[in-house]
């Protein structure tokens, strides 16, 4: 009696096991798990460049936002038309004058952010500050051929519009969901987020140019996606969750290469793998009810391993180690950034973080 009294003090509430996912849960899941197979899919099949837009976009679509109606997809599909104007101006006109390229650079970010700090067109402005990240890191390369590459983001992102309203019919809700609550922020606070996200994106963006960090894109998306948290603390708490859901998303594509090991042209198989993988990450992602944690750094560390790396001559293994080793750096970075930002910003009452 006495040994059992011991363990019951041994184990936490928090180790109990967890409620199983609600019907709405479970079809989000759903939903997030085959959309993303889905675009993955279709970009290996028709043979199409960059497939980390195509594994990426649906899950950002399906897993940011629990629903779909006209106004999420008016603001997805406006911000791609945005953005393709933007990096062709950009790009194109200065490409050669780098100090007002990144003035531009953080004009555009400062928009965004500030569009997201104020709450309803928080999605317009957190996929414009994502794709963007991702079309000017691609696009800022010799090699790189800028028509294919605004061509396969414009591709991407209208399937991903499709692959979302597919998968709506096929999982939809079985119970309505309410709205979010409306958050009123006094002038400063939104100056104070919007500030600190448009200039760590900005310094992101320059040191990745500068360092010619072609190959870490994983490390760009998650200095970019902790972001999204709107403040230091809440970027605190999201860089350490986004630091094990790549961990774990890397490690899981680890485990699968060695499953498939000779067995890559096996498609069928590595789609089974795939979504699998998928779904165990969607699942975390839907009991966290957050953004951007565990499940969603798993989910897109899958998308961007396979979406980029996937082929008998590639190495997967070399890629994961080298994707979470480059983005805890990025992350640490991220933050001390952010840190000084957030105690430099206090101190002007225009620009203070109002608890």
């Amino acid at each position: 009696m006495f040994t059992k009294c011991m363990f019951k003090k041994r184990v936490s509430p928090e180790r109990l096991a967890r409620p199983g996912l609600t019907q709405n849960g479970l079809r989000q899941c759903l939903r997030v798990a085959c959309g993303g197979a889905l675009g993955f899919v279709v970009s290996q099949l028709m043979g199409w460049n960059y497939g980390v837009f195509f594994t990426v976009f649906p899950m950002f679509l399906l897993g940011m936002v629990p629903i779909l109606n006209g106004h999420i997809i008016r603001q997805f599909l406006t911000n791609v038309s945005l953005n393709v104007i933007e990096v062709s101006l950009v790009v194109g006109l200065l490409k050669h004058m780098p100090v007002v390229m990144t003035l531009v650079v953080l004009g555009m970010f400062l928009f965004r952010f500030n569009l997201m700090a104020k709450g309803p067109l928080f999605l317009f402005g957190a996929n414009g500050v994502l794709t963007l990240s991702i079309l000017l890191h691609f696009a800022s390369y010799p090699n790189v051929v800028l028509s294919d590459l605004l061509a396969c983001n414009l591709v991407a992102s209208g399937l991903a519009v499709f692959i979302a309203m597919l998968m709506h019919t096929l999982f939809p809700d079985v119970e309505a969901r309410q709205p979010p609550p409306r958050v009123v922020k006094p002038a400063s606070q939104i100056r104070h987020e919007t500030l600190i996200g448009g200039l760590t994106a900005t310094l992101s963006f320059v040191v990745f140019q500068v360092f010619d960090l072609q190959g870490s894109l994983s490390a760009q998306m998650a200095t970019i996606l902790v972001l999204f948290a709107l403040g230091y603390s809440g970027a605190r708490a999201s860089a350490a969750k986004r630091a094990v859901g790549t961990l774990l998303g890397c490690n899981l594509a680890l485990l699968m290469q060695l499953l498939l090991y000779t067995q890559s042209h096996h498609f069928l198989l590595v789609i089974l793998l795939y979504w699998l993988g998928l779904m165990l990450f969607a699942r975390e992602h839907i009991h966290e009810g957050v953004g951007s944690g565990i499940g969603f750094g798993g989910l897109t560390t899958l998308g961007i391993l396979f979406g980029q790396s996937l082929g008998p001559q590639q190495d997967l293994i070399y890629s994961a180690l080298y994707r979470f080793s480059s983005m805890s750096v990025a992350l640490a970075l991220t933050l001390l950034v952010m840190a000084c930002l957030h105690v430099l910003l206090n101190r002007w009452e225009s620009t203070r973080l109002i608890k």
